[in-house]
């Protein structure tokens, strides 16, 4: 090999795969070996910028410059580019995939990133390497601290669960410490609402802060097993958390004796089987028993009887990785980001017809309209937006005139939609909302778990409602119908799979009522 190593960074995330990362990866080993080049190729996760994937990004002296997205094509031209970087100040200004430091492109550069501080920047499967980059500092102080004191930091710092229900995580962690073992802690990844990958992104990104965060919260509440239940459309989520929680087995920090400390945490994954309805707190552990996943009448709550009984911990994703930050740093700093009661940092999840989709991390109260305009940058499309559904498929569908709301917990309430995990949809001036209202009735008809009525019989009966209704068979007829159909899904359900239903449905018909035959909305004629 002839010259220096040049050291290459390339997402190996499911997004950037999807789009060729592995075709380039082989195309820069190949071009390497042909110029007899000493090549080093670290395969991150993304940073969230998923227009710009496949993001090739080449070490200098003072970091790191990025270009993208890079083709198989343009390797060669590309390589010759990257040699001059690497070499000195500015060597590859001219190329037209160059776009600079990473941290300086303006959708990154204007993120406050915690949780996803390392996606895309670490080797996920390198435990040094997470490490190096701050990894583990909580963990440390966690082990520094009596239980209960873990909890209270947890519940001083305002986190809430961001799974979509928004439980003050501190106030569970509570409860379960308070009852008698074992106890156990359940990582729900089981990500099904479309237009989310905040999830995903991180297991495969960075899968050591998860593992992090599921430890400390078994040394908080007296657990000594977790499991991770993640999905199973996510294969490469799980094989990067099968490997790390490896390493870290293999490291002395999970098993009969964390650190050398005294203290026990085993962890387990198991793959869901593809229900929806198993991203629902209770049928999630009817499934980890081995049962059909539906839904269990409350009480008792998990936190008192879940997992075969035993007090449990349940916690999205992101909530659990956002505990080793606030370990680390300290429950005032976290607290200090948001506003009213939603503190801390949310990830934001852009998809749909949106021209920039990604990940945004930031504090929680900053607007839709920054989030959809600002960082996605209008439709893909090019025409006008009409609407945004925030909060996967059973969240409300939003006008272009609402986009001023803060995206926090309680000014969506207030509006009457949600924030759920954070995940936003957009549609252009095209959108059919009376077809959107179907589709939430026939998503829900297709996933209910069946234990409930409102909801199993509900949706069913909703979908035909909303047929006859665009066939023009009695409109008015069809709408009170509709109404008190929604009514009783709302109210009589035994979980959110069928009370969050009638959010969209009714959402359509409030803000876009011309779809359904009626006057145009307020909303709408504002936004015109």
């Amino acid at each position: 090999m002839t010259g220096p190593a040049l050291t290459l960074y390339l997402p190996r995330d499911a997004a950037a795969r999807s789009v060729g990362a592995d075709a380039v990866a082989a195309a820069l080993s190949t071009e390497a070996r042909r110029r007899g080049q000493d090549l080093r190729l670290v395969r991150t996760g993304t940073r969230g910028a998923l227009w710009l994937e496949p993001l090739l990004e080449v070490a200098v002296a003072d970091g790191r410059i990025a270009y993208g997205p890079v083709t198989v094509d343009e390797v060669p031209d590309l390589y010759d580019a990257l040699l001059a970087e690497a070499a000195g100040p500015a060597g590859g200004a001219a190329h037209p995939l160059r776009l600079g430091p990473p941290e300086e492109i303006p959708f990154l550069a204007d993120q406050q990133r915690l949780t996803f501080a390392r996606c895309g920047v670490i080797d996920p499967l390198d435990l040094e390497d997470y490490r190096r980059h701050g990894g583990l500092a909580g963990l440390r102080a966690a082990l520094a601290l009596p239980p209960a004191e873990i909890v209270e930091r947890v519940a001083a710092s305002g986190l809430r669960g961001r799974g979509g229900a928004g439980f003050p995580a501190g106030i569970k962690w509570r409860t379960v410490l308070q009852g008698e073992g074992p106890k156990y802690i359940v990582c729900n990844a089981d990500e099904g609402d479309s237009g989310t990958f905040a999830d995903r992104i991180l297991m495969e990104g960075d899968p050591s802060l998860l593992i992090e965060g599921m430890v400390i919260a078994g040394l908080a509440v007296g657990a000594e097993e977790g499991f991770v239940y993640i999905r199973s459309e996510y294969p490469d989520a799980i094989a990067t958390m099968r490997a790390a929680i490896a390493a870290w087995e293999a490291a002395g920090l999970l098993g009969g004796d964390v650190d050398g400390r005294g203290r026990a945490f085993r962890l387990y994954l198991r793959r869901g089987a593809g229900a929806y309805i198993c991203g629902e707190e209770s049928a999630l552990l009817e499934s980890l028993e081995g049962r059909r996943g539906q839904v269990r009448a409350r009480p008792p709550i998990p936190a008192t009887a879940g997992l075969f009984g035993r007090p449990t911990v349940v916690n999205n994703v992101l909530t659990l990785a956002a505990v080793p930050t606030i370990l680390a740093d300290g429950a005032a700093a976290y607290a200090a980001l948001g506003r009213g009661r939603s503190l801390g940092t949310q990830a934001f999840q852009l998809a749909g017809n949106i021209a920039r989709g990604g990940l945004v991390e930031l504090p929680f109260g900053v607007t839709l309209r920054t989030l959809v305009e600002g960082f996605g940058g209008g439709t893909r499309s090019g025409r006008p937006l009409r609407a945004v559904q925030v909060g996967g498929p059973l969240g409300a569908y939003l006008p272009a005139g609402r986009l001023d709301l803060p995206a926090d917990y309680e000014a969506l309430a207030a509006a009457g939609a949600m924030l759920g995990h954070g995940g936003i949809t957009v549609f252009d001036d095209r959108v059919d909302m009376l077809a959107q209202a179907r589709f939430a009735m026939a998503f829900c008809a297709a996933e209910s778990c069946g234990k409930c009525t409102p909801c199993r019989l509900g949706a069913q009966r909703g979908t035909e409602v909303l047929d006859r209704w665009a066939a023009g068979t009695d409109p008015a007829g069809q709408r009170a119908v509709l109404e008190d159909l929604c009514e009783v899904m709302r109210d009589g359900s035994l979980c959110a799979m069928g009370g969050l239903t009638p959010m969209p449905v009714l959402s359509a018909l409030e803000h876009f009522p011309e779809d359904f035959g009626g006057e145009p909305g307020r909303s709408e004629e504002a936004a015109a």
